[in-house]
């Protein structure tokens, strides 16, 4: 996607953030935050990369604010590895709003 191969649903993107659409969403908000750097999962993240984190939840929240999320609320999640749900190999974050959410997840 970042290499514009697959054409995501895109909802947001700048030099090192790119955020689109899931394709199967789990909420009425269903956005994936990526970076364009590939880093495969969170055990990945080096010394280099630690900013990377930063700028996914600083594009979800300006995400959020701009779908109406940041009053009522949302949820971000990454998993990493496949026991936690991880079946992309390409670290990203989930921005999931516009319904109450559980506690605790999964």
């Amino acid at each position: 996607m970042v290499s514009g191969q697959i054409k995501p649903d895109k909802v947001y993107e700048d030099k090192d953030v790119l955020a689109f659409k899931d394709i199967n969403p789990q909420a009425p908000v269903h956005v994936l935050v990526i970076p364009k750097k590939h880093i495969a999962t969170l055990n990945d993240l080096g010394a280099g990369d630690i900013d990377q984190i930063g700028k996914l939840m600083k594009a979800a929240v300006l995400i959020a604010g701009e779908s109406g999320l940041a009053d009522s609320g949302y949820r971000t999640v990454m998993n990493c590895n496949a026991d936690a749900g991880q079946s992309v190999f390409h670290i990203h974050m989930h921005l999931l709003g516009g319904r109450s959410m559980r506690w605790p997840p999964g």
